[in-house]
Formats: C-alpha cells, sequence, structure tokens
C-alpha cells in the first residue's frame, strides 16, 4: 500500500476548537485526548477549558485536522509522508493515532501553510 494514495482524494476536518497541549498529573474529564505513560500524562483539551487542568506546563494555540479516513494497521509511512511534507514547508507537528485514523495538531499561525500543503497532496481540506 502507498500512503499517498490514501493522502490523494482523502478528506481532511479541520476542528473549530483550539486546543491546549498540557503536561499533568492525572486525567481530565472533558479531554479530547489523555495519554499516560510511565513516566507523565498529556491532556489535549479545548484551549477556553485549559483553567481546569492542574498542568505543570501548557503549550497553546494548536488546530486539529482529523484525517477522514480508515487507515489500515498494515499501511506502512502514511504519518512519514504526511509529516515529511508539512516539514518541508517548515511545520511542525504533534500527532495523535487512534484506532482507525491520525489526528494531527499544527500552530494556529502556521494552519494556512499547512492547509496548502495538503490540498498540493491532493487532500480535500473542510472546516
Amino acid at each position: 500500500m502507498d500512503p499517498t494514495d490514501f493522502l490523494q482524494k482523502g478528506t481532511v476536518s479541520v476542528s473549530d476548537a483550539t486546543y491546549a497541549v498540557c503536561q499533568a498529573d492525572y486525567n481530565h474529564p472533558g479531554a479530547f485526548a489523555t495519554i499516560q505513560d510511565e513516566t507523565e500524562t498529556t491532556v489535549v483539551i479545548e484551549q477556553d477549558a485549559v483553567e481546569t487542568v492542574d498542568a505543570r506546563a501548557i503549550e497553546s494555540g494548536w488546530k486539529r485536522l482529523t484525517f477522514e479516513m480508515d487507515l489500515p494497521f498494515e499501511l506502512v509511512g502514511f504519518l512519514a509522508a504526511v509529516a515529511s511534507a508539512l516539514a518541508e514547508v517548515d511545520v511542525s507537528v504533534f500527532v495523535i493515532s487512534t484506532y482507525s485514523t491520525d489526528h494531527v495538531f499544527v500552530k494556529e499561525d502556521e494552519l494556512d501553510a499547512t492547509v496548502l500543503r495538503l490540498e498540493e497532496l491532493g487532500c480535500t481540506v473542510t472546516d
């Protein structure tokens, strides 16, 4: 499977909400995502609700782009293709993968460059 086949004619939705990525000590209700490993807990929450998080560090100003496609587990290089394409236009990413799709977060001020680059790859980007 070629990851570019999924990008061409694929749909990517951009969240209305802006998010904050927080380093916290525990899970927070209402968070978009909580990732917990042996050393830390990361909470991704809508920026408007960031005051509800008892966070040690907060990185604000992220927009979520969701790849509205089922991505099979055996697909190799999908995120590498996306991250490489965005790196070419100096866009940094924060990524969360779910069972069947990927969410790429980019800084709000890099959203226009991100959308343009994804469209160049053949994606349809929607609000």
